[in-house]
């Protein structure tokens, strides 16, 4: 029997259960549990149906987040699903990953003390349930094109671009330069927020609707972007960014200093199965060592909880601002500290110290001053506050960058910004070379899976666009 919305009054929040921190420490399964239907049912139920619905305005792609979520309260869930995906091209994995505390959840309109509607796993459960009823589809045109589009790179935005171009009858070939599909969505975000068979069955279901994969191919190195362009009618580059931010700090180069990404890559390695030396020799496995982790955004927790799960002896993450501050999803900083995570707040590193390899970070405290020209409060260091953390295992989880592509593809008429992302044009999404498009962090900086997923979306249009009126050109001419 379907419900009523509006059940915020009488219903109280309530999110999937969570598994015991002991329990989730010791393997990579996810931290929740799957909804059951008649939960799902009840917590979409307290939904208000307003009449601006924020949460769909915070949303990145806008997803129609009031209406599946009323025709799940209904039982109509192969519709809610329908809807979901006319606007997402993964919500599976937008339940999973995406910061809800920060975008649709967090600004539910329902007022404080109601608590917001729990969008994210309503989402999760919907998708699941529309995967095991075989309801998700391959990518099938209603009528082929000839033209071919060539996508570098597999993360969010070229595969969101991919399917939206198949769909549109454009044969698809993606280029990457790793051995699976995905992105950082296979090998950057860890087993317990994302397992990797739900990243593997959609690049199975676009390989199965027609789209191309070329995988251990570098663009620069085994294929050069000139050659993509004589191949292809346009091309899109979607290579994300790689490029992980240092820190000038004495010892900084000491062995046992490591990158976030090498880090994770490396435990997502290894969790698939594969041969990973650095991970079997210790240089990227944290079990028994003192890990500190420097930064406080997604990809430092991903860092400090994939070290619990590894066995380090004491894993605390240090960051320069307060945990008000913290750029990360809450969430993840809750579940980090459940599972024994220490945090070091207002504490930024000052040295490294070691002989043959690190053996302490030395940090200072730091406080909030004024804020800057953004709107964020300054963080200065406090004298004489310096304190000594043991670590044989630090990770650098500072942000990334942008490869230099314009070097890396031989193309020096790529432009770049003074970060390093490509320049567009930003209603066609093209950057100065003629029917080159970018997307994603590429173009951005590094971002959220759901936003790559807009952006991929995006500019799947504007190719399109592009295509068709060559061919109207051509005809012009022709005539």
């Amino acid at each position: 029997m379907a419900e009523k919305m509006l059940q915020f009054v009488r219903l109280a929040q309530h999110q999937p259960d969570k598994r015991d921190a002991t329990d989730r420490r010791a393997d990579w399964n996810e931290v929740y549990r799957p909804f059951v239907a008649e939960a799902a049912t009840e917590q979409a139920s307290r939904c208000s149906q307003c009449g601006v619905p924020f949460c769909q305005v915070h949303c990145p792609l806008n997803n129609n987040i009031p209406d599946w979520l009323k025709l799940t309260a209904e039982g109509r869930l192969e519709e809610a699903y329908e809807v979901a995906s006319a606007t997402n091209n993964f919500p599976e994995i937008c339940g999973r990953v995406c910061p809800q505390d920060r975008l649709c959840e967090g600004n539910c309109v329902i007022e404080k003390g109601f608590e917001a509607v729990t969008i994210g796993a309503v989402e999760k459960y919907i998708t699941d349930t529309a995967w095991e009823n075989g309801w998700v589809k391959p990518p099938k045109p209603v009528r082929e094109r000839p033209e071919s589009i060539g996508i570098i790179g597999a993360g969010p935005a070229g595969m969101a671009a991919a399917e939206r171009l198949r769909v549109l009858g454009f044969q698809v070939v993606i280029y990457d330069r790793h051995d699976r599909a995905g992105g950082l969505m296979i090998y950057g975000i860890p087993n317990f927020k994302l397992e990797k068979d739900v990243v593997v069955r959609r690049w199975h279901q676009y390989a199965e609707g027609g789209i191309e994969f070329r995988l251990n191919c570098a663009v620069g190195r085994d294929i050069s972007l000139g050659e993509l362009r004589r191949k292809h009618a346009a091309v899109l580059i979607a290579t994300g960014v790689y490029k992980a931010r240092d820190i000038a700090a004495p010892g900084a180069d000491l062995p046992g200093v490591v990158a976030a990404l090498d880090y994770l890559i490396a435990s997502n390695r290894k969790g698939l199965g594969d041969a990973v030396p650095a991970f079997d020799s210790g240089a990227l496995n944290a079990e028994g060592r003192h890990v500190v982790v420097i930064g406080g955004g997604d990809t430092a927790m991903d860092c400090v909880r994939t070290a619990t799960r590894q066995g380090a002896a004491s894993v605390t993450c240090l960051y320069r601002r307060d945990k008000a501050n913290m750029p990360g999803s809450m969430r993840e900083v809750y579940n980090a500290e459940e599972e024994g995570v220490r945090f070091a707040w207002l504490a930024a590193p000052d040295a490294f110290e070691g002989k043959a390899k690190v053996e302490a970070v030395r940090a200072v405290r730091m406080h909030l001053g004024l804020p800057d020209a953004t709107g964020r409060q300054q963080v200065e260091p406090i004298a004489g506050s310096d304190f000594t953390l043991k670590a044989d295992l630090v990770i650098k989880a500072l942000g990334f960058d942008p490869e230099d592509l314009p070097v890396m593809f031989d193309e020096a008429a790529l432009s770049v910004t003074r970060w390093g992302t490509l320049k567009v044009d930003h209603r066609s999404m093209m950057t100065a070379l003629p029917g080159v498009f970018a997307a994603g962090d590429i173009l951005r900086g590094a971002s959220l899976v759901v936003w790559g997923i807009r952006d991929g979306r995006d500019v799947a249009e504007q190719i399109a666009a592009f295509v068709e009126a060559g061919k109207s050109s051509i005809a012009v001419a022709a005539e």
